[in-house]
């Protein structure tokens, strides 16, 4: 297929969503992926999708009719960054139990990072709802929020970020997102900088999760 993409970006997936005149349930069901994989797109732009989703993304535009395309080309030259008040919001769930906490493994391209559960908050959606729903979804891990530790403009992201220490109450720690994810595991926490190098990590979180052992 001559014309498909060498490589995909949130902020490209965003403007194919735009050709197709979708919305992000509509095409997240044309991909076969998650809503959640969908919106991430449009507020990460700078983000690489896994390789088969940029698979999925040039099959979807090597098959598209010559209307998408041309609307996708002209969306693309007149394409602008987002300015950096346009933050988005994003709540994390740093989820204990015992003398473990919850990670999921993600990959952006070549790269793996694993990192704790997070979801976007929509505007006007709560924070701590979102915190717990998406572990559920991301790991099939049910917990409860039980402090919120704080909130700071991610260094690397630029997203706003709301934390939160939750506690465990059931659920096997399963991949419930192999669209984005590729492991879910539960961690020492005295062996967390093996997956997370601790100057990457929010202070609070040390701080509470030493409390814990």
């Amino acid at each position: 297929m001559e014309d498909v993409q060498q490589r995909w970006t949130g902020a490209k997936a965003a403007r194919l969503q735009d050709a197709f005149e979708m919305t992000q349930e509509e095409f997240a069901g044309k991909l076969g992926v998650s809503v959640r994989s969908v919106a991430s797109w449009r507020a990460n732009p700078t983000m690489v999708p896994q390789p088969e989703t940029q698979r999925i993304l040039d099959t979807t535009y090597g098959m598209a009719g010559d209307a998408v395309r041309r609307e996708f080309i002209r969306l693309s030259r007149k394409a602008t960054p987002q300015p950096e008040a346009q933050a988005l919001r994003v709540a994390i769930a740093v989820v204990r139990k015992g003398g473990d906490v919850l990670l999921v493994c993600r990959q952006d391209g070549d790269d793996i990072a694993w990192q704790f559960p997070a979801g976007i908050v929509k505007p006007g959606g709560s924070a701590p709802k979102v915190a717990v729903r998406e572990t559920l979804d991301e790991t099939g891990v049910h917990c409860t929020v039980r402090e919120h530790l704080g909130e700071r403009l991610h260094p690397n992201t630029r997203a706003m970020c709301d934390y939160f220490i939750c506690d465990y109450v059931h659920g096997e720690a399963v991949n419930g997102d192999s669209s984005e994810n590729v492991a879910v595991v539960w961690a020492p926490i005295r062996e967390l900088s093996r997956f997370i190098p601790t100057d990457r990590i929010y202070p609070p979180i040390l701080e509470a999760l030493e409390a814990t052992v």
